[in-house]
């Protein structure tokens, strides 16, 4: 088995935000029991509603975000009891980050060349002569003409800007790039030059590229493994072939069923019942307040992973079954939610 170049072992990240009173604070749980790895040549995909933690997982994956408990390996040592100098030289030159909105990710106040030769000069990469070279490689790298090396990101078109934004997570030749929503602030006619620039990047270079995306369909189509993400819990981890008919958690086959089809149009799986805050997660299974499956049980306790074949993990209690197709849990969801009042739907307990 491939050594990953990043894993996660139980992570979780608790934040202190203010609430009603002028010394109140809620605890905000961005990130709860997250375990994960990347291994070289590998994309993986991180899906989920908005708010569910992704974009906090893409910043401890690159050691931006310091987890409240837990480990990040980085090359197999610790990356938080490493000194500094050690954490600086081991994740600033070895991993690379795409936001998701060029035009505030780049300095609009320097040239293009400036932007791609500062990772460079940071870390004293080679000579001036060198780094000057770099730079004019990086632009052919990712198909940006010399002429614009003195332009001004203003300057620049939104696809040429996120090609810049590419370039730059490039320069230090890292093994682990992390791309947090590349293509939603762009034009839809760039996207897809965006995402496969990604991909043959992935492949002639050899990253591990780790993509976070709210376009299900794209990471689907992008990875080789599709995380899912729920409250700040990963619930399912799966191939990415598989996982549009063989995901065994309800909340994966519900997200997937929210994309339209055109060549075989399925109805989006129907959920009821209030979503759960982040500040005051129900007690158990975090979906279970809108799960059509849900009963007793799914209250007392986060189900355990089980393994359902290989690269194949999912926290479920009542899983779907691998012969149930989405139109019967369309009918089985429908059939639940219409059964159910909201008086009686299940409310959030009070955090553990």
């Amino acid at each position: 088995m491939t050594t990953p170049i990043v894993q996660l072992d139980d992570v979780h990240v608790v934040h202190r935000a203010r609430s009603g009173g002028l010394f109140s604070r809620d605890h905000v749980y961005a990130l709860t029991d997250a375990t994960l790895q990347a291994a070289p040549g590998e994309t993986v995909g991180i899906v989920g509603e908005s708010g569910c933690g992704k974009s906090t997982l893409a910043k401890v994956l690159v050691g931006a975000q310091r987890p409240t408990s837990g480990t990040v390996s980085f090359r197999g040592h610790d990356l938080w009891t490493m000194s500094p100098a050690e954490r600086r030289s081991s994740i600033g030159t070895h991993t690379g980050m795409i936001f998701q909105d060029p035009s505030t990710a780049l300095n609009r106040r320097l040239p293009v060349g400036r932007i791609l030769r500062d990772p460079l000069d940071v870390h004293k990469r080679g000579t001036p002569a060198q780094r000057d070279a770099r730079v004019r490689e990086l632009m052919a790298l990712v198909g940006l003409p010399k002429a614009l090396a003195d332009g001004l990101p203003g300057q620049l078109s939104g696809g040429q800007r996120q090609r810049v934004a590419i370039a730059r997570a490039l320069a230090l030749e890292p093994d682990l790039v992390v791309a947090d929503e590349p293509t939603s602030a762009l034009d839809v006619s760039v996207r897809a030059q965006i995402l496969n620039l990604l991909l043959d990047l992935k492949e002639r270079l050899g990253l591990a590229l780790v993509f976070v995306s709210h376009d299900i369909q794209t990471v689907r189509r992008m990875s080789d493994r599709v995380v899912t993400m729920y409250l700040g819990r990963i619930v399912e981890e799966a191939p990415a072939g598989t996982v549009l008919d063989r995901a065994r958690h309800p909340y994966t086959r519900a997200l997937f069923s929210a994309t339209p089809g055109l060549l075989d149009p399925v109805d989006p799986i129907p959920l009821a019942g209030p979503v759960p805050s982040a500040t005051r997660p129900p007690g158990g299974c975090p979906f279970r307040t809108r799960c059509w499956k849900a009963d007793e049980v799914c209250a007392t306790a986060m189900p355990d992973a089980h393994e359902a074949g290989p690269d194949h993990r999912f926290r479920c209690f009542h899983p779907v079954d691998e012969g149930e197709s989405n139109h019967d849990l369309v009918a089985q969801a429908a059939a639940t939610a219409s059964s159910v009042t909201p008086r009686e739907q299940p409310c959030p307990s009070p955090p553990r």
